[in-house]
C-alpha cells in the first residue's frame, strides 16, 4: 500500500496542479467559442517537441537523447515545443483580429496540419509509435516529485497572474497565457487529458453559481478517481482520466436533464384544490 502511494501520489500532484490551471483557462475558451484550441496548440507544442528531438538524436546520433536527460526536463525539444506553441499562438490571435468567423475552422485545419507533419517527421524513427503514443496519453503516472517541484512554482505563477491580472485574459495576452500553460501541460499529461481537463470542467458547470470552484471541484474529483482507478486496474492513465472526465460530464449532464424534466413536469401539474 506504501509503495503504491509512493507511486501514485506524485502522479496525484501533477493532475491536480495542472487542472487547478486548466479550469480557469477553459472556462475563457467556452465563452470565446474556440473550442479545440487546446487541441490544436497541445499539438503544435508536441510537433515543436518532436522535431527538436528528431534534429537532436540526427545530430548528435544518439538513440534517444532526451530519456539521457538525467533531470528528467528535455531542454532543447521543450524550448521547441514552447517556441511553436507560441508561434501557433501568435497566428489563432491574428486570425481572431482579421478573420474571426474563420477562426474555429483555421484552428481545425492546424490541428490536422500539425498532427500530420507529427506523423511524417517520425516516419523513420523505430520509436516513433511509442513517442506518439505519449504525446497523446502522457506518462503521468511515472511522474516524479522532481516533476512536481520543478513545475509548481511555473503553475503557481500562471494561476495567480491569471486570477489577479484580469488584463491577461484579452488580446494577445490569453494566446501567451495559454500556449506557455499548454505547452508544460502537454509533456506532462498528453493531448487528450489537456483537452479533457479544459473542456468539461467548463461545459458541466455552465449556468452555475460560483462556476469556477464548481468547476474545480469536478476537476479534482476526475483527477482523485482516475488516477485512482488507473492503479488499481493496472491501465494507462491517460485514457483513464480522459474517461473519468467524460463518463463525470455525461453522469453531470444526465442528472441535470432529468431534473429538468421532473421540474417541467411539476410546473405542469394543476392544482385542483384551487379549481
Amino acid at each position: 500500500m506504501v509503495e503504491l502511494l509512493d507511486i501514485v501520489m506524485p502522479a496525484l500532484l501533477v493532475g491536480l496542479m495542472v487542472a487547478s490551471v486548466h479550469t480557469p483557462l477553459g472556462i475563457e475558451v467556452l465563452k470565446r467559442g474556440i473550442i479545440f484550441i487546446d487541441l490544436a496548440i497541445a499539438q503544435i507544442a508536441g510537433l515543436g517537441y518532436i522535431v527538436v528531438e528528431t534534429l537532436g538524436r540526427t545530430v548528435y546520433g544518439q538513440q534517444n537523447h532526451v530519456h539521457s536527460d538525467p533531470t528528467g526536463f528535455a531542454l532543447g525539444p521543450s524550448l521547441g515545443a514552447l517556441s511553436f506553441a507560441l508561434i501557433g499562438g501568435l497566428i489563432f490571435r491574428d486570425i481572431e483580429k482579421h478573420f474571426p468567423k474563420q477562426q474555429e475552422a483555421w484552428i481545425g485545419v492546424f490541428f490536422v496540419l500539425s498532427a500530420s507533419l507529427s506523423i511524417l517527421v517520425l516516419t523513420n524513427n523505430p520509436h516513433g509509435d511509442e513517442e506518439l503514443k505519449h504525446l497523446l496519453s502522457g506518462q503521468i503516472l511515472f511522474a516524479s516529485m522532481s516533476d512536481v517541484i520543478l513545475h509548481l512554482p511555473f503553475f503557481i505563477a500562471i494561476l495567480v497572474t491569471w486570477m489577479a491580472v484580469p488584463s491577461v485574459r484579452q488580446g494577445v495576452g490569453f494566446y501567451f497565457m495559454f500556449a506557455l500553460t499548454i505547452t508544460a501541460s502537454v509533456q506532462l499529461v498528453g493531448i487528450y487529458v489537456v483537452f479533457a481537463s479544459l473542456i468539461l470542467p467548463a461545459l458541466v458547470t455552465i449556468g452555475k453559481s460560483r462556476r469556477l470552484l464548481w468547476a474545480w471541484l469536478f476537476s479534482g474529483s476526475a483527477i482523485v478517481i482516475g488516477i485512482a482507478l488507473s492503479a488499481m486496474l493496472d491501465a494507462p492513465t491517460g485514457p483513464v482520466l480522459v474517461t473519468t472526465y467524460a463518463g463525470l460530464g455525461i453522469l453531470g449532464i444526465f442528472s441535470a436533464l432529468v431534473g429538468s424534466r421532473f421540474s417541467k413536469g411539476d410546473a405542469g401539474q394543476v392544482d385542483t384544490t384551487k379549481l
